[in-house]
């Protein structure tokens, strides 16, 4: 019999954290951004399992960073893929808000989703069982991962140690705050000795976290624009990640054709588009979000440079080729 063991693999960007439980039925918890998934299988290789031994893929939520090796792992290896009901649908049927990717302007290759999840949902890994808890906020079918004998908390991008997840108020609802802060109750109930989350290192007092971040959200109840300062500022660092940064005189075409950009400026900030560049990029610089390198702007988040052969591809769901009913 296989020992069984947690192991949390710290990524950086644009790739997410991700969570192997070895054991007699191996499962993988999001699987990086798509243009790193060899790497993704090197890491699982050297932790001790093959692709080929992974019983099951389990998404806490479908943004590209979280579900981008999941094409890789499916197609070479023909792993099985879960995720919430919710965002099952959209994936299976192609559609073009799937993984807001459209939005976002985020590639992901196509996958399908083979195991939809609910609320309360149980996961057999051999020697543990993992529980699931829809914890919507960051995405509506966005889900925690509760393992009752160690008491670990696997959150996705709810909460991380020293932050909180960026909210999508126009594709995830302007309640995403309240959402948020149910799932946060929700959570506090339980018994958490360890906490991993998306980004970030591993969280060892996640009652304080979670604490942290609902006062966080409970501030922005009062005044939303932070939310979308938020959510732009992290939007835009993973925008330059993606691009390993953007030249000063394609930044401006470049925001204008971006959903995401689009919707901000005009509703949250009732200003537009045009104005609101030079407001976003101050903010920026201001924040310490980016830099100005060699008439490049540039994240200051430590990241990898996703390969550039990889980015022109550019799939997103409206070019999936396939519709799962």
């Amino acid at each position: 019999m296989k020992q069984s063991s947690i192991i949390f693999f710290e990524r950086k960007f644009p790739s997410a954290n991700m969570i192997l439980i070895k054991d007699q039925l191996p499962i993988l918890i999001d699987t990086g951004f798509g243009s790193e998934a060899k790497e993704t299988v090197q890491i699982i290789r050297e932790a001790g399992v093959s692709p080929e031994e992974l019983h099951l893929i389990v998404n806490t939520h479908y943004h590209s960073d979280h579900v981008g090796g999941n094409f890789h792992f499916q197609n070479n290896y023909g792993v099985n893929i879960a995720a919430h009901k919710w965002e099952a649908e959209l994936i299976n049927n192609g559609d073009p808000e799937a993984c807001s990717a459209e939005w976002l302007d985020q590639p992901v290759e196509p996958y399908r989703v083979d195991r939809k999840l609910s609320d309360n949902d149980q996961i057999e890994t051999g020697n543990r069982t993992l529980q699931v808890l829809r914890t919507p906020g960051h995405t509506l079918g966005h889900i925690s991962l509760y393992e009752p004998e160690e008491k670990i908390l696997i959150c996705g991008d709810l909460f991380h140690r020293d932050d909180i997840g960026w909210l999508n108020i126009f594709r995830e609802g302007v309640a995403s705050i309240q959402r948020s802060m149910e799932s946060l109750e929700q959570l506090s109930k339980l018994r958490i000795s360890q906490a991993y989350s998306g980004h970030g290192p591993q969280i060892e007092n996640p009652q304080a976290a979670i604490e942290a971040a609902r006062k966080r959200f409970e501030k922005w109840l009062g005044n939303p624009e932070k939310v979308s300062w938020h959510a732009c500022k992290r939007i835009f660092s993973f925008t330059l990640i993606l691009k390993d940064g953007l030249a000063k005189e394609e930044i401006n075409n470049y925001l204008l054709n971006c959903g995401w950009f689009q919707d901000f400026a005009r509703y949250s900030f009732q200003i537009q588009p045009k104005e609101f560049i030079q407001v976003l990029i101050d903010e920026m610089i201001r924040s310490d979000a980016a830099k100005w390198h060699d008439n490049y702007l540039v994240a200051r988040a430590s990241y990898q440079a996703p390969d550039k052969e990889w980015m022109n591809k550019n799939i997103k769901p409206k070019d999936w080729n396939f519709k799962i009913l």
